[in-house]
Parts: C-alpha cells; structure tokens; sequence
C-alpha cells in the first residue's frame, strides 16, 4: 500500500490544509501508516495532479496563504476500490530494537534500551487514550459506535491501543528475563 490511499482516507473527515492533515497523520495514522509533512504535501500534489484530490487557495491576513485540499468523486471511487481488496500481504514487523535484542549481549544496555521502549509506548498509549476521549465525548464506546458516522477511526484506533499496551506487556516480560539473566551470572 502507498501513501495516497493513507491520505486519501484521511481526507473523509473533510477538507484539510497540508499543515492540519500532518497534524491528523500525527494524532490518527501514526500507529499504523507515519509519514513526515514532506511526504504529506509531495503526495497532495501526486493526487491533486491525478484528479483524487482538489486543492484551493485560501488567502490570509497575517499568515502565508494555504491550500485547502478535498476529496473529489474519483477519490472517493478509487479509495472505495482499494478498501474493498484484500490486504496484499500480512503486517510483517520491522523493529531496529528486535534486531538490537537478537544480537544482545549486554543485559544492562539492552535493559536500557527496553526501559526507553516502555516509555515510549506509555506515551503513545496516553496520547492515544486523550484521542479516544475526544472521539467518545462523553459517550460510551456502545453509544460512539451507534451514533458516528464513520467507526474506521475508531476501530484503528483501538488497534493502536491494543499494539501499545501488548509491547508494553512485551517490554515487562523482557526486564523480567534480563533481570534473571544478571541474577544468575
């Protein structure tokens, strides 16, 4: 999958200036699909060029002028093509501190490393509570899910809740062996 299909699913919740989509991407993608604002404005550009998006200017006082970006009906079809097919492949992980782990041979300093992962994931998991907060508002998850319009934000972001807090229970299981590992020698 390429970022276009990322960017055009996050322009269902309406139009965007590159600025706000990056802060989207930020808040609802990066638990599944990251991408920097350089990716994000170079990949408006591709679709606005392929007829998938419509872009307009949007003058400002005291500000530089911005483009606002939309989905058109071609967007929208081809979007809806691409939910439709199946995934082309599994979620393979790709993690530089798997392979750290696999080449270990310092317990401390991967301990160190491990303790860094928990905090990152502790973080990530926080942020993503205060998301699911601002989605409920003050609903419970049964009343969300009856009422909202769209649940894929939801649902992907309970899949981002769920990856946080099993690397953390993870990250608990690999201190606890390293803990063993120094204790025995």
């Amino acid at each position: 999958m390429s970022l276009k299909y990322a960017v055009l699913a996050a322009l269902l919740e309406g139009e965007a200036s590159g600025y706000e989509l990056s802060k989207v991407f930020d808040i609802s993608f990066a638990n599944f699909w990251p991408a920097t604002p350089q990716q994000l404005y170079r990949e408006l550009e591709r679709l606005a060029q392929d007829g998938l998006v419509e872009a307009r200017f949007v003058q400002q006082e005291r500000r530089p002028n911005k483009r606002m970006f939309t989905l058109t009906a071609a967007g929208r079809e081809d979007l809806r093509a691409f939910a439709a097919e199946p995934p082309r492949r599994p979620t393979a992980i790709r993690d530089e501190l798997l392979i750290k782990l696999q080449a270990m041979e310092d317990p401390e300093a991967t301990r160190a490393l491990i303790e860094e992962r928990v905090t990152w994931a502790r973080g990530k998991l926080g942020r993503y509570e205060r998301v699911r907060e601002r989605l409920l508002d003050g609903r419970t998850e049964d009343e969300y899910l009856r009422e909202a319009d769209r649940v894929g934000p939801y649902l992907t972001l309970l899949a981002g809740i769920s990856f946080e807090e099993e690397i953390l229970r993870w990250c608990e299981r690999v201190l606890t062996v390293l803990k063993q590992r120094v204790a025995q020698g």
